[in-house]
Parts: C-alpha cells; sequence; structure tokens
C-alpha cells in the first residue's frame, strides 16, 4: 500500500479509536474484498430527517402564520422534535449499539444469501484498552457468532503517534478467520 501512515495524537482517545476503527474497516472492505452496508446508517439519518422536517414545517408556519396563531402547530412540531430525539437515542443504544461497520461477504455463485460481519468497538475516555467485536451472521441459517479481542492501544501506536496497520490487521485477519472456520466445522 502506497498511502501515507495515519498520524494521530496519543492523547486523544476518540483518535485513536476512530484509527484502530478506520483500520478494522480497512481489513474488511479493501483487503478482503467485502461489501459495506449502509442500512443501520440510514436509518439513523430517516429518524434525524424527519425531525428536521418537523422544526423546518414549525419555521416555515411560524413565517407565514406569527406566534400566535401557530401556538398549536408550534407546540405539536415540538413535541414530535423531542419525541424523535427520544427515538433516536433509543435506536443508538439499542439497535446500533456502538457497531462502526457492517459489511456482507456476497457468495461467489450469487446463490445464496450474503452472510453479515458486524464490527463494532470500545475505548473508554481515560482508558487504553481498545476492545473490538467482531459478529458474524451466516446468510442461510442466520446462526449469530462472535468473537472479541482487548488489546492496549500502544501494541498499535508507535511512540510517534503512527498507526502501525502491519500490526493490526493479523489481529482483525485472525478474528475472521476464526468465526469463518466455525462456520465451516458446524
Amino acid at each position: 500500500m502506497d498511502e501515507k501512515p495515519v498520524k494521530i495524537d496519543k492523547w486523544d482517545s476518540g483518535a485513536l479509536k476512530n484509527a484502530l476503527d478506520d483500520g478494522a474497516k480497512k481489513v474488511l472492505i479493501d483487503i478482503l474484498g467485502y461489501k459495506e452496508s449502509h442500512a443501520l446508517m440510514d436509518g439513523r439519518l430517516l429518524i434525524c430527517t424527519i425531525a428536521i422536517g418537523f422544526a423546518m414545517f414549525a419555521l416555515i408556519w411560524d413565517y407565514f402564520h406569527p406566534f400566535p396563531l401557530s401556538r398549536n402547530v408550534l407546540m405539536l412540531c415540538v413535541i414530535s422534535y423531542f419525541i424523535l430525539m427520544g427515538v433516536l437515542t433509543f435506536y443508538l443504544s439499542y439497535v446500533e449499539r456502538g457497531i462502526f461497520l457492517v459489511a456482507l461477504e456476497q457468495d461467489r455463485a450469487m446463490m445464496e444469501p450474503d452472510n453479515t460481519w458486524k464490527l463494532s468497538s470500545t475505548l473508554r475516555k481515560y482508558d487504553d484498552v481498545y476492545s473490538l467485536t467482531i459478529s458474524y451472521t451466516d446468510g442461510k441459517t442466520k446462526q449469530e457468532r462472535s468473537a472479541s479481542t482487548s488489546k492496549c492501544v500502544a501494541s498499535y501506536f508507535d511512540e510517534n503517534g503512527v498507526f502501525c496497520f502491519d500490526l493490526f490487521q493479523p489481529i482483525v485477519e485472525a478474528m475472521r478467520q476464526d468465526l469463518a472456520l466455525d462456520k465451516k466445522i458446524q
């Protein structure tokens, strides 16, 4: 790969997590050739679009019918907006659950349904342990398996804050391979 190495501030946990997430995503999408599914993010965007639609409608309605006349419409739009923000919070907490990639492994013969790979990770604010979880769902049987690993972020970055992708890639590939082998054994 002729790409410029990723250099981040070692003390910025958000940048650390994003660099590691991007590295895991690169393994599945760019190296293994899986197709990224945006359905999970599209759900979030739909909820946000509807909420913004209510806000825009309230703004336009209030422009044409100044406040005393638009009171009921504004109240309905504000309540709807806050309800949708609650729905969004529920969606982020219980549906997305920190998943940053949904990748589809397509059958080469295109005869069977796609296998689904979901990647999620955690890195607490003042912690140095990065946890990566890969979940695999068989397209045919719908059985789900997952594997996790937790390691210090210093294992993947040098002292200057440069991401060592060559140290991270084998770990992600080994986790994926273990889950794929479990599929063939069963």
